[in-house]
C-alpha cells in the first residue's frame, strides 16, 4: 500500500513538472527555475498552472524589491512611499521578448483604468540592454516605472522564478502576492483581476 502511494506520488511530481514546462513555451524562457520557494513567500505553480490565486489566508509578504529606475537611474523600491498601501502590478519584461512587447498596450491601458483605484504598476526590467529598455519604455510611453535587473537579483532577493516571461504579479494592499500570471495578458483579464484585489480592502489601508 505504502509502495503504491509512493509510487503515485512520483508519477503525479512528473506529471507536474511535464505540465509545467509545457507551460513555459508559451513565454520567452530565461532558465530553468520555474519553482522557487523562500522564507515568506512560497511560490509554486500546481500542476503548470499559467494562473495562480492565493487565498488570503494563504497569502505571504514580500521583500527586498528594489533596484535602479531603468529611466532615471534612481533607487526604486517597493518599499518607497508611492506604493505605501497600494494594491500593485508587478510586470517582469524584457524587450526582447515577444509576448512582453504585445502585452505592453494591455498594461498600460490597464495602469490607466485602475490607478484611480489605489492601485499602482511596477515593472523589473530582466536581462535586457539598458538602452533598449529606456527605447521601449519611451516609445511606448510607460507610464509607469521599471527597475533594470539585467542579472536578476532583484527578483533572486524576492524568490521569484524567472523560467517564464512576460511574468505579472498582483499583490494585495499588504504587499502579498493575489493572484499571478504566468503568461502574457489582456485587459479583459487583468483588469477584472485587479479589481477583486483592489476591493477586498479600501483604498488607503496600510
Amino acid at each position: 500500500m505504502h509502495v503504491q502511494s509512493r509510487r503515485t506520488g512520483r508519477v503525479a511530481a512528473l506529471v507536474a513538472a511535464l505540465l509545467l514546462a509545457v507551460g513555459a513555451v508559451a513565454g520567452c524562457g530565461t532558465g530553468d527555475d520555474a519553482v522557487a520557494q523562500g522564507n515568506t513567500f512560497q511560490f509554486v505553480s500546481p500542476g503548470g498552472k499559467t494562473v495562480i490565486t492565493y487565498p488570503v489566508a494563504d497569502r505571504r509578504p514580500v521583500s527586498g524589491m528594489s533596484g535602479s529606475d531603468v529611466m532615471t537611474d534612481a533607487t526604486l523600491s517597493l518599499s518607497d512611499a508611492r506604493f505605501a498601501g497600494k494594491v500593485v502590478v508587478v510586470n517582469v519584461w524584457g524587450q526582447w521578448c515577444g509576448p512582453c512587447r504585445g502585452e505592453a498596450d494591455a498594461l498600460e491601458k490597464s495602469y490607466a483604468a485602475t490607478k484611480d483605484k489605489g492601485v499602482a504598476f511596477l515593472g523589473i526590467n530582466l536581462r535586457d540592454d539598458r538602452q533598449s529598455a529606456r527605447d521601449f519604455i519611451a516609445d511606448r510611453e510607460v507610464a509607469y516605472p521599471s527597475i533594470y535587473d539585467f542579472a536578476g537579483a532583484t527578483l533572486a532577493a524576492w524568490k521569484v522564478p524567472t523560467a517564464v516571461l512576460p511574468t505579472t504579479i498582483i499583490l494585495d494592499r499588504k504587499h502579498r502576492p493575489a493572484v499571478v500570471f504566468l503568461k502574457a495578458l489582456t485587459t479583459d483579464e487583468l483588469i477584472p483581476a485587479i479589481e477583486r484585489v483592489a476591493a477586498e480592502e479600501p483604498a488607503g489601508t496600510p
